[in-house]
């Protein structure tokens, strides 16, 4: 079917729904809680928030930060998220890139983001993260 005959089918829904991100689901092999906690606890700081006791026993964690909440959800057949990935956006891209660098996580910078600094890591299990840091302090989006 032709993108133009894709995008007529589509409606158009002229409402504000007022979407807010709440959490962000990544992947993770079974057993990884330990380097899980390394990873988002130690190095990126953010605080590991008990998972409602309906779900604890599938496994994995859940990590929360000022206005971020990453849930990492155990799959069987694991396979990282090599290509899509969440942006997260710091205060400081220096420091974090210095506690990652010195965790031993190599970090990727890339400058082709406009009004953004922007580096690139992975977490343990591989996955894709962007972390970005706007050029003007009060620059809020894309």
């Amino acid at each position: 079917m032709p993108e133009s005959e894709i995008v007529q089918k589509v409606p158009v829904v002229a409402q504000d729904f007022g979407f807010r991100l709440h959490h962000v689901q990544l992947a993770m092999p079974p057993g990884g809680e330990e380097d899980a906690r390394r990873f988002y606890h130690g190095l990126l700081g953010l605080t590991e928030v008990e998972k409602p006791p309906v779900l604890r026993a599938r496994g994995g964690a859940w990590f929360r930060g000022r206005s971020l909440e990453v849930h990492l959800g155990v799959e069987q057949e694991f396979r990282a998220a090599r290509k899509a990935h969440p942006g997260l956006v710091t205060n400081n891209l220096e420091e974090l890139a210095g506690s990652l660098t010195n965790g031993g996580v190599e970090v990727l910078w890339d400058g082709d983001f406009p009004g953004f600094r922007r580096f690139y890591a992975h977490d343990p299990f591989g996955n894709r993260l962007e972390f970005l840091q706007p050029e003007a302090p009060d620059q809020l989006g894309a």
